[in-house]
């Protein structure tokens, strides 16, 4: 390899291995302990300046023959190597990405293609059984005998009636050898049909393929990806298949998974006997808990198989009785196929796939259990991503600006969820017990006060009461919306925090709170396969009275998920807990917070952009950052629940008082939610409607007046050229003119920017926010902001 420098050198080596620079012609011999003294030195300093050259050759008597000049073209000649390198290798890890996803891409069209000759099969042989119905029909009346022979429909209480399966360990391994092959045929065959999941497209950079059953018994998802490419620990098969085991680590919904037995085969594979329980995502329903075979096999090619599946009707074995507040549940042959690839790394096939008994919830929830794009999107495609976020934390260990490394702010992500989830069933062997209603029965309300609830709290407030506290209260309540996207309604719960919280009761001024990023080090300190978590902090609370013990600053740590509105089938959840600046890992967490779930998650959602602020009351077009005002464009009605859940913390002798608050306040958070629905629901907006600003919301007149009279004050001009509400917002939306509004802090940040502008800074509304004002400026313009913002901070 020959490389050229600047001033016209380069380098090469000998047939003796010495290095050799040529100057003017000339070359000039490095000797091994030279070249072994500059590499030394390269990585100290890769970029040494003229004088540190002159001071490596004084230092280094070894490289006293060397003129200065050709210290650097060395060193020139090594920074180009260090970077050929470098991007050698990044080429090369791509290809291997795209080698084993075009592998991936042809199995699946293999897969499609039996699917396809299997299908063109059954459709010729049902058209000739139509035909020889027909036939008959003609010539005998009792036809009816002769189309419904050989169809058997068997009610639910005669699928259960089959004989009991034998669970001695020769039957349970029978039983394991049947669900591998069962498991075999939907992840790589055609035992399922599948359909590719709604919104998702392959590809190098997706997060693989996903697809969805359609007419099977219960529901089913299916995935195949690719993990771990980079050679590291992750990379190999056993590794990767003991973190797939450890649901309760990426599955938010799974409370536990005890092992009850292990039983090892001859083959070097395992079965396992587990009971496995699932938190119930609403109010409105019981929670599910399994009893399950699991089968740990390696295959001759050298994959490696798990594979699981329910054992509700057997004999001779283990059993496990149906815990009390539980729904047993059916896992139908289930698992996860690993393939080592070429250059390290795993092929990933996964398949879940569940019978969740939806005849024992409310008729309207049951689109929940019978959903296969919401097993997806909560399971199916969360192991994937936890298995690329791992890969992601070994192969680049980082501390972030909070301190702290990506695994440490995924374990404080998943304490959130887990202490949600928890508040949120209630369930008796955690210390919960329920309180008497009031006589309204909208809003439950539960008391913990177990030890292991309150050992360690020791926060300053914890929702605004002080830590003296030893037990904790949970207000909760579910209920339907119509009409409202969740990714919408949970964005603006998350920006509007005045408009449901207050500030009497929730230790905060609703008037005062913002929901901007606060000035710890890292707004947002993580994010997590669609998930980020974020620190908030709340701001003026000077209004308080002075007898009252309140912290000098309040921080909420909280969680936000489901924000992508074109996501199908996404559930939305903001959880949050009060802690303060000196949070530590282990600090007890009190979470609260909503979770929002679409019930008919094969619809597309609507436009994302319909929120109360400016941007809520115009008509935009559909191209660009616009989005369609026309209700006529959007899809059918859509349906979802929202449970809110709040906690707490108290002293018990105000357990009374505790409890009227807490009913009083989910009450006007209901209140509050009912309201922002009612004006975000599309079915306000008709297909004429133009400019329908929400009632009661007047921020986008009053935003629209706001700049014009700043305009005005400032530069003795106006701005718009028109008179009233309608025509100011349409008209500044659409001025050719760039106008954006930044909020006046020390680190100002975009509140608001017209289509111009949003087109200038290359962005949209939603993504607005994280973008500070210091960002657009170079390096000049950083320093006059710095200089000159301060006076302009003191002059308004």
């Amino acid at each position: 390899m020959m490389a050229v420098s600047s001033g016209g050198s380069r380098d090469s080596r000998d047939s003796g291995g010495q290095k050799m620079i040529m100057d003017n012609g000339k070359y000039v011999r490095y000797t091994p302990e030279q070249v072994e003294a500059l590499e030394r030195l390269y990585h100290e300093c890769p970029k040494p300046s003229s004088m540190r050259r002159q001071q490596l050759i004084r230092e280094c008597p070894i490289l006293s023959n060397i003129e200065p000049k050709q210290i650097k073209v060395w060193f020139q000649n090594r920074r180009c190597r260090e970077k050929q390198r470098k991007e050698a290798s990044r080429l090369q890890a791509v290809n291997r990405k795209l080698t084993a996803m075009n592998k991936l891409l042809m199995e699946e069209n293999d897969r499609l293609q039996k699917q396809v000759s299997q299908l063109v099969y059954e459709n010729t042989f049902f058209r000739q059984q139509t035909q020889n119905a027909a036939t008959l029909a003609t010539t005998d009346t009792s036809c009816e005998s002769v189309v419904t022979s050989g169809q058997h429909h068997l009610t639910p209480q005669q699928q259960h009636q089959h004989p009991p399966r034998d669970a001695s360990p020769a039957g349970l391994l029978s039983i394991a050898e049947e669900t591998l092959t069962e498991f075999l045929s939907k992840a790589t065959g055609t035992a399922v049909e599948w359909v590719q999941m709604p919104g998702m497209k392959p590809g190098p950079d997706s997060i693989g393929i996903v697809a969805i059953s359609h007419g099977c018994t219960g529901v089913a998802a299916r995935a195949c990806g690719l993990v771990g490419l980079d050679p590291t620990r992750v990379s190999r098969p056993a590794v990767v298949a003991e973190i797939l085991k450890d649901r309760p680590s990426w599955y938010r919904d799974c409370r536990s998974v005890e092992v009850v037995n292990v039983l090892p085969t001859g083959s070097s594979g395992t079965i396992e006997l587990l009971y496995m329980q699932l938190y119930a995502p609403t109010t409105l329903a019981p929670a599910r808990d399994f009893w399950l075979l699991r089968y740990t096999s390696v295959l001759e090619d050298g994959s490696l198989v798990v594979c699981e599946r329910s054992l509700n009707n057997t004999q001779n074995g283990p059993s496990m009785p149906q815990a009390p507040h539980f729904v047993r549940a059916e896992m139908l042959p289930s698992g996860y196929l690993i393939r080592p690839c070429e250059g390290g790394g795993s092929i990933i096939h996964i398949v879940d796939h569940m019978d969740l008994e939806p005849w024992s919830v409310p008729e309207v929830l049951r689109p929940l259990y019978e959903s296969s794009t919401l097993i997806a999107q909560k399971t199916t495609m969360a192991a994937l991503r936890h298995l690329r976020q791992i890969s992601q934390e070994v192969s680049q260990p980082s501390v972030t600006g909070w301190g702290r490394r990506p695994a440490a702010l995924r374990a404080l992500s998943q304490r959130l969820s887990r202490g949600f989830n928890e508040a949120l069933n209630g369930f008796t062997d955690e210390g919960w017990s329920m309180l008497e209603s009031d006589g309204i029965d909208d809003v439950t309300v539960h008391v913990n006060s177990s030890p292991s609830k309150m050992m360690g709290v020791q926060l300053s407030y914890v929702n605004g009461f002080p830590s003296m506290s030893n037990a904790v209260l949970c207000a909760k309540a579910s209920m339907l919306l119509q009409d409202v996207p969740p990714a919408i309604l949970l964005r603006f719960l998350r920006e509007h925090r005045s408009e449901w919280a207050d500030s009497s009761i929730d230790a905060y001024s609703a008037a005062a709170v913002k929901a901007g990023p606060c000035s710890l080090p890292v707004p947002r300190a993580g994010n997590f396969g669609g998930q980020f978590l974020e620190v908030i902090k709340l701001e003026n609370m000077a209004h308080y009275r002075e007898d009252m013990i309140m912290p000098s600053d309040i921080f909420l740590l909280q969680l936000c998920s489901g924000v992508d509105e074109n996501a199908v089938g996404n559930c939305a959840e903001l959880v949050f807990a009060p802690i303060d600046a000196s949070f530590s890992d282990d600090a007890p967490i009190i979470p609260s917070g909503f979770r929002i779930i679409p019930l008919d998650s094969g619809k597309d959602t609507p436009s994302p952009n319909r929120t109360l602020d400016l941007a809520s009351a115009l008509e935009v077009g559909p191209t660009g950052n616009k989005a369609s005002g026309d209700s006529s464009t959007q899809c059918g009605s859509t349906k979802s629940v929202i449970t809110i859940a709040f906690q707490f913390a108290f002293e018990m002798h105000l357990q009374e008082n505790v409890a009227s608050m807490a009913r009083q306040y989910v009450r006007g958070i209901i209140a509050s939610v009912q309201r922002v629905a009612l004006a975000l629901s599309p079915s306000r907006f008709g297909s004429n409607a133009g400019l329908r600003p929400p009632p009661g919301s007047p921020e986008a007149h009053t935003l629209a007046r706001w700049i014009c009279q700043s305009y005005r004050c400032y530069l003795g001009a106006e701005l718009l050229k028109c008179e009233g509400n309608e025509s100011i917002l349409k008209t500044l939306w659409h001025h050719s003119d760039a106008v954006l509004c930044c909020s006046l802090k020390a680190l100002p940040v975009f509140t608001f920017a017209n289509q111009a502008g949003l087109d200038m800074l290359e962005t949209t509304l939603v993504a607005l926010q994280d973008i500070t004002l210091e960002k657009i400026f170079d390096d000049s313009g950083r320093k006059t902001l710095c200089s000159e913002f301060p006076q302009i901070m003191q002059q308004v």
